[in-house]
């Protein structure tokens, strides 16, 4: 994948969100903020397995397909956090972790059900999806500890900071929850399977980038979401 096509990929997902929070400015709620966050997570379950070189030129980094369009969910967080609080985005993580749980199971039942005589991609979707209860597991896992480390320390440096330093809290929130996600995701979910090390550095990497990147979403979000406010 280029660098062109990355920055795409990201500026769309991103602008999704954009759009989230408009929707949260004008009717007070953070229902399609939620939605999408939920959204992402489960398309992250489903792509995972398929394995992406990110080639940016000097070097060629390797990571899950999931990666870019999965990284915006520390967006979304922040996005809730700052406009409703840490317990608001605990509940969208506890609303996230419970889709998963239900994807895990309507996988099962979908890979064990018996096929049609006439059906023909029994071992192709089996192919694709018999993996995925072991990435959703490791996925449920990590996703739900580097998602509350992501909001714990987001309103940490909120109240730290008093409200400024919009960058700070996020990177200083995202960099490391980003980072811890990556690692224990690869080991979870890839062990045994793929090479870890660069699926850690590559995952790691990528997601770092995505939030450069989202960092003047960020200020494009509070703006939407707190349209009084000085930035």
């Amino acid at each position: 994948m280029t660098p062109l096509l990355m920055l795409l990929w990201i500026i769309v997902t991103s602008a999704c969100a954009l759009g989230a929070a408009y929707y949260a400015r004008r009717y007070g709620r953070p229902d399609a903020l939620a939605a999408l966050y939920v959204t992402l997570v489960i398309a992250a379950n489903l792509v995972a397995q398929k394995i992406v070189g990110y080639d940016f030129g000097v070097a060629t980094l390797f990571a899950p397909a999931a990666t870019l369009f999965f990284s915006t969910t520390f967006l979304l967080a922040d996005i809730v956090t700052e406009r409703f609080g840490r317990q608001e985005t605990q509940r969208m993580i506890y609303i996230a972790c419970g889709a998963q749980l239900a994807f895990l199971v309507f996988n099962y039942l979908a890979i064990h059900a018996a096929p049609a005589p006439f059906y023909t991609g029994e071992a192709a979707f089996d192919a694709v999806l018999g993996a995925a209860p072991r990435i959703a597991l490791a996925g449920l896992v990590t996703f739900f500890i580097s998602e509350s480390l992501d909001a714990y320390l987001y309103a940490w440096f909120r109240k730290l900071t008093e409200g400024r330093h919009l960058w700070m809290r996020y990177a200083f929130s995202s960099i490391p929850a980003m980072a811890l996600d990556s690692a224990l995701f690869v080991v979870l979910a890839f062990a045994g399977i793929q090479p870890l090390i660069p699926l850690i550095v590559g995952l790691t990497i990528i997601k770092w980038l995505v939030g450069l990147v989202n960092i003047p979403f960020m200020y494009a979000a509070r703006a939407i979401v707190h349209k009084a406010e000085v930035l």
